[in-house]
């Protein structure tokens, strides 16, 4: 029989979204484009021509989502602030405008009870700074410790929990690597140097927070935990690869002070010997890491898939979701469990976790019933305290997503949200997996004890 499921007393209950996806008006009173704007306007890139040009129109309806916040009574929203709305250029003059629209939100959120979590970048560079070379420019480093600087100045006193980064891994894999996502480019040695000038523009920003700053301070990343598809040596090895890839890329850097020998392995020439001190820099002390978790994969060795040389294998008795990830909720334990093995004690905090599965376009009942989010989310919720009842520092939990959103290049054809969102309209109308977030976060976990 399992033991009842158990979170500690003042566990952070809270749901995230991300500025481009869900806040539409990108161009408002001042701000400047985004590299996903651009991205979005190219005929191809992004499923069914959507774009963010009005996602959720939060940047007008903030003031009604914080309101079913704190109906459901979340205790944190784990936001991003578009960059470029602070800075149109990324650098240099400050848009006040922006900046005002964000201390509304949180002055909304606190007004409500809510704990505001900062994430400074979640993949919309400034169009301005694509231009200089984004992510290529070693210069970018310091542009983002400035962008932070100002956000830090401003908000602080009211935010105690920032992120620098989310997902690095898909910021380079997806925008630099295959060229899926922004800024679209497709090149090994170009993923190799975005990577790199990514953490160390994170060691930058958490620099100038321990200057500024008063409260805590983070990464966040998005782990998938492999899992090799034989025991044979050749499959074994091509794990270790998938891990040092996605996984180890970035915390390796940050607690261990290099990147995984993989690396250079896998990527020869196009990963070079980087300078020692970056990574004095990428090293600052965390207060914690924000984990993403999502889905495993199993792999296997595959010698004509450079880098990697692995190919996933699909799992025949398993359950998948609408955007083929594989339901595997022990990952999620196995992933908490293997950072406290790697890394140590740091506080974690699981920053992203959902499901994306069909829900109607509409709500004409009033209603959205979600059985299979509903199995995924109690599932989920049982591995997040087995992973707790082995030890390791979790202190909180935010579901992704709050509302149906842009997912990125599948634009809104996959719905991750507990709220839905009906696009034509912008009605929101609660889920079933939104009651029954609602009576985990009021209940501490302790529903999840009853019965079905």
């Amino acid at each position: 029989m399992n033991k009842a499921i158990q979170f500690p007393p003042n566990f952070l209950w809270g749901s995230a979204t991300s500025a481009y996806q869900i806040e539409g008006s990108p161009l408002a009173d001042g701000a400047g484009p985004s590299i996903w704007q651009r991205f979005c306007a190219v005929p191809g890139n992004v499923r069914d021509g959507d774009s963010g040009d009005v996602a959720c129109d939060h940047y007008n309806r903030y003031k009604d989502d914080v309101a079913l916040m704190a109906r459901l009574g979340l205790k944190a929203y784990r936001f991003s602030v578009s960059w470029s709305r602070i800075l149109p250029q990324g650098r240099g003059r400050i848009n006040q405008a922006g900046l005002d629209f964000y201390n509304n939100l949180i002055d909304e959120l606190l007004a409500n009870g809510i704990e505001p979590m900062v994430t400074l970048y979640h993949w919309d560079l400034p169009a301005a700074l694509d231009d200089r070379g984004g992510w290529l420019n070693p210069d970018i480093a310091d542009w983002f410790a400035d962008y932070a600087r100002i956000l830090f100045t401003a908000f602080d006193g009211r935010v105690k929990y920032w992120a620098t980064l989310n997902e690095p891994w898909v910021v380079t894999d997806g925008g630099y690597m295959h060229g899926t996502l922004a800024p679209g480019h497709r090149s090994p040695h170009e993923a190799a140097l975005a990577s790199h000038n990514l953490m160390r523009a994170h060691g930058s920003a958490v620099k100038v927070y321990r200057e500024v700053g008063k409260h805590q301070i983070g990464i966040v990343v998005n782990i998938e935990p492999k899992y090799p598809a034989s025991q044979s040596q050749e499959d074994l090895d091509a794990t270790r690869r998938a891990d040092a890839y996605m996984n180890r890329q970035y915390l390796d850097p940050v607690f261990h002070g290099r990147y995984p020998e993989e690396m250079k392995q896998m990527f020869g020439d196009a990963w070079p010997e980087w300078p020692a001190a970056d990574f004095s820099l990428i090293g600052q002390k965390l207060d914690f890491v924000g984990i993403n978790y999502y889905t495993r994969a199993v792999v296997r060795n595959e010698p004509t898939h450079w880098p990697l040389k692995v190919m996933p294998v699909r799992q025949t008795q398993a359950t998948y979701t609408e955007t083929g990830w594989e339901v595997y909720p022990q990952g999620l334990t196995d992933t908490l469990v293997n950072f406290k093995r790697l890394y140590g004690d740091t506080p974690l905090y699981v920053m992203e976790n959902g499901s994306a599965f069909y829900d109607p376009p509409n709500a004409d009942e009033g209603r959205i019933h979600d059985p299979l989010r509903i199995d995924c989310m109690r599932k989920n919720m049982r591995a997040l305290s087995d992973a707790l009842e082995q030890g390791v520092d979790v202190r909180g939990y935010m579901v992704w997503s709050l509302l149906d959103n842009l997912e990125w290049s599948l634009g809104f054809s996959k719905r991750f949200g507990i709220i839905h969102v009906n696009f034509e309209t912008q009605q929101r109308t609660l889920k079933d997996s939104a009651y029954l977030y609602a009576d985990i976060v009021a209940s501490n976990g302790a529903c999840l004890n009853q019965p079905v």
